[in-house]
């Protein structure tokens, strides 16, 4: 893959970003037609400066949910799992509170984040048992919708697929990963132990402090849940994944890995974002700018913000990775530019991001409705067990949101921008978007915030 380490038209952007938003490291790839540009700024370490290069390795975060599907999708082609088979024909004794909810969860539910269930699960690490432990605890867990009605983004899920591949391999998850994707796709530098990546020139995670200074958060660590946020990589070894995944290239052994149809199949749609305009392929978020379809997945972890977009049409494929807890202020700016300045296209008014695991302020480019909805069908208290609540009530004539999630905004006011579509004009999490989701009948039924859902009770 040829490289040219430069990138005079989008450098002054990102360098003034990283300035304003205070983040030491980024590193930025394009792939057009083959040709691959990538440019490294800042730092990797702002308590020990060593510069960004390409052979830096930024954890992926929720990207790795891509690599997942990646790894399924190789077993789907081998005939050792099928995409719509119920979990329970892998994993017997898998089993959640509701008993038909049990049965009838399939792997793509797990793969397009519908099997119903809270997804936000902390995974305790007991190392090549981690997987084994999250499934076996998730007995008591009730539904938040039914499998295949709502989406709502769902680590818990892609567990319990990793679970699925492990199974089906008889190999710890880091292994199977190793075969199934990395090694097929020459990938140079793939890692999922905290271990490996440690002994890597490694972008250290970042923070805002409270006094409003950028300091390094000393520990790292790759999550247990490998298969929802566990994996690292170099730019360049996540752009061939890229261009892997548009079918335009081959894989180490010098022919295709995957069958052209399998590649498709993952970028097409399986359902619509309940109340908005976007898609979920399998393992992918789909999306149109500008009449072009976009593929992508961003991630998050604490002190590292990343993205990976495909325009397939195109062949076009970007990545930005930060090393800093608000690196998705950056990477926004800098996504929305790739696509103007590459292929001549913009975010409509109104139009959220809508891949996951990187944060989304509607603050910039949202035109409230002139004319707001009455507010009562929205108010109520909104469940997600067993993490809290939500409550939606009224404050003389503002739509207000509080919660006691520990993940969600404390409080907000809410401002329609389409219909059951609102962000937040006050607070923290200025921007944030929020959408009221209907049941069958009509009535609404639940509030997705920043992916996720509560159920109204």
């Amino acid at each position: 893959m040829p490289i040219e380490i430069t990138f005079p038209g989008l450098a002054t952007l990102i360098e003034a970003r990283m300035m304003e938003y205070r983040v030491p490291g980024v590193a930025f790839g394009v792939c057009k037609n083959g040709h691959t540009r990538i440019g490294t700024f800042g730092v990797t370490n702002i308590d020990d400066p060593q510069p960004i290069t390409p052979e830096t390795v930024f954890p992926i975060a929720s990207i790795s949910k891509c690599v997942t599907a990646t790894a399924v999708m190789r077993l789907v082609e081998q005939g050792t799992v099928e995409m719509k088979a119920p979990v329970r024909r892998y994993l017997p004794e898998f089993r959640v509170l509701s008993e038909e909810a049990s049965r009838n969860v399939t792997l793509l539910h797990l793969l397009t984040h519908t099997p119903g269930w809270e997804g936000q699960l902390a995974t305790e690490d007991r190392g090549d048992d981690s997987l084994a432990s999250l499934v076996s605890g998730l007995r008591d867990l009730p539904q938040v919708s039914d499998p295949g009605a709502v989406w709502s983004y769902n680590n818990t899920g892609f567990g319990v697929a990793g679970r699925v591949i492990e199974v089906a391999t008889g190999q710890s998850i880091h292994d199977s990963l190793r075969d199934l994707a990395f090694a097929p796709l020459g990938l140079r530098v793939a890692l999922t132990r905290t271990s490996e990546v440690l002994n890597q020139p490694l972008a250290a995670p970042h923070r805002q402090s409270t006094d409003g200074r950028t300091e390094t958060i000393k520990r790292l660590d790759l999550p247990a849940n490998v298969t929802a946020g566990g994996v690292a990589m170099t730019l360049p070894s996540l752009l061939e994944f890229g261009r892997l995944h548009m079918g335009n290239v081959s894989g180490s052994n010098g022919t295709n890995v995957f069958r052209r149809s399998s590649l498709e199949l993952m970028r097409t749609p399986q359902l619509r974002k309940n109340s908005t305009g976007d898609d979920m392929g399998v393992g992918w978020h789909l999306r149109r700018v500008g009449g072009l379809l976009t593929v992508a997945h961003g991630g998050t972890l604490d002190g590292h913000c990343v993205l990976l977009e495909l325009v397939p049409e195109r062949d076009l494929v970007f990545a930005v990775l930060t090393n800093h807890r608000d690196g998705w202020r950056v990477i926004q700016d800098v996504e929305r530019e790739t696509l103007k300045r590459y292929e001549n296209v913009s975010l409509a008014a109104n139009q959220a991001i809508a891949h996951r695991g990187v944060n989304e302020s509607m603050a910039a480019h949202a035109i409230p409705l002139a004319t707001q909805p009455e507010t009562a069908e929205y108010l109520g208290v909104y469940e997600r067990p067993p993490l809290g609540r939500v409550v939606v009530k009224n404050e003389g004539r503002t739509l207000t949101l509080s919660s006691d999630l520990g993940a969600g905004p404390p409080g907000a006011s809410l401002v329609f921008y389409g219909p059951d579509v609102a962000y937040a004009t006050s607070g923290t999490f200025l921007g944030s978007p929020f959408e009221f989701i209907r049941t069958c009948s009509g009535a609404v039924g639940w509030i997705r915030i920043n992916g996720r859902v509560a159920r109204r009770i």
